[in-house]
């Protein structure tokens, strides 16, 4: 099969198309069997990014192929799958191998494109949907009526994260780049719109929830927004980290937060055991997939490549000019 390798980290260039061999369905103790997935089309997160820079490697025994997501059709069941069948339309959330023309994925973590979704466009929903639910509602449990700041409110995540928060009645803060980026977050359901280069977060949401902050904060940002973060969050209020754009290393003021009463929690998805991953799954299909079903929460799509062009895909992401998800298709 074709699929987009790394010999060497580095630049977007360093993305090559070649022949490898193809996956193997294969049942196990832990995986309780898997998949196998002719590939239509694969999402870009900035985690395939950094695993090409050489700063995210795969977990161990995973695909040293990029790509997180996928949608395509069952080719193949493995020993003791007994919930899918070979022809079924699906998009599955990886710990990696989707820049491919086919890939093996536990069953567990499989899910039936929402109808009034495109096989295609399916592609941009898994990993979002999976880190949005599990770390907005799993973890910080977001209330109707709390505030939910969402950084990076026009990316793949932020625009996922805004319409769920919306769906379930909390009042959506954002902070982008841009006034165009703004507008489509506005146009989504967020209510308080903060431009990062123009304002400060922590001034703009005080004033707009008149004093109370934000209930929960969904941060990509790391270290740099570290203590504006903590400044910003309510009494009681959850700081949930997914990414270190921003940098690794920040200094927490213990008493600030000990008064808030505040939580800060770091997660990651990728290398979660396939049970959580399907414990995430199960989740999402059972309270996400009926709002997209009807139409309450839909996928943003920015651009599709082909695969060929994946390095082309990159430059793109790396740029921060999107809104919503970039794919590859095969």
């Amino acid at each position: 099969m074709r699929a987009i390798t790394i010999p060497q980290p580095g630049d977007a260039d360093s993305l090559v198309l070649a022949e490898v061999p193809d996956p193997e369905v294969r049942a196990g103790e832990v995986r309780a069997g898997e998949v196998l997935i002719d590939v239509v089309a694969a999402g870009v997160n900035r985690a395939d990014v950094m695993q090409r820079l050489g700063h995210y490697p795969p977990p161990p025994g995973a695909s040293d192929i990029p790509g997180l997501e996928v949608s395509g059709r069952i080719a193949e069941i493995g020993e003791g799958v007994e919930d899918w069948h070979v022809g079924d339309e699906v998009c599955a959330l990886l710990e990696g191998g989707g820049y491919a023309e086919r890939v093996a994925v536990p069953a567990g973590q499989v899910l039936p494109v929402p109808k009034g979704v495109s096989l295609v466009d399916a592609a941009g929903l898994p990993e979002v949907a999976c880190t949005v639910w599990s770390n907005v509602f799993m973890v910080a449990n977001l209330q109707p009526g709390q505030v939910l700041l969402v950084h990076g409110g026009s990316s793949g995540i932020g625009t996922m994260a805004i319409q769920l928060g919306k769906a379930v009645g909390a009042h959506v803060a954002v902070t982008a780049g841009s006034q165009a980026k703004l507008a489509v977050c506005r146009e989504l359901g967020a209510e308080i719109l903060v431009n990062y280069r123009e304002e400060d977060f922590v001034e703009r949401i005080r004033e707009l929830t008149k004093g109370h902050g934000a209930d929960v904060i969904l941060d990509n940002m790391g270290a740099a927004y570290l203590p504006r973060n903590v400044d910003v969050l309510a009494t009681s209020g959850r700081l949930v980290t997914i990414g270190l754009m921003g940098g690794r290393k920040g200094e927490l003021d213990m008493g600030k937060l000990l008064a808030k009463r505040g939580a800060v929690i770091a997660t990651s998805l990728r290398a979660r055991p396939a049970a959580e991953k399907a414990a995430i799954v199960a989740a999402v299909r059972e309270h996400v997939w009926p709002l997209i079903e009807n139409g309450t929460v839909r996928p943003i799509i920015h651009s599709r490549h082909p695969l060929a062009r994946a390095a082309d895909a990159h430059r793109e992401m790396e740029a921060s000019g999107h809104i919503g998800k970039i794919l590859l298709t095969t």
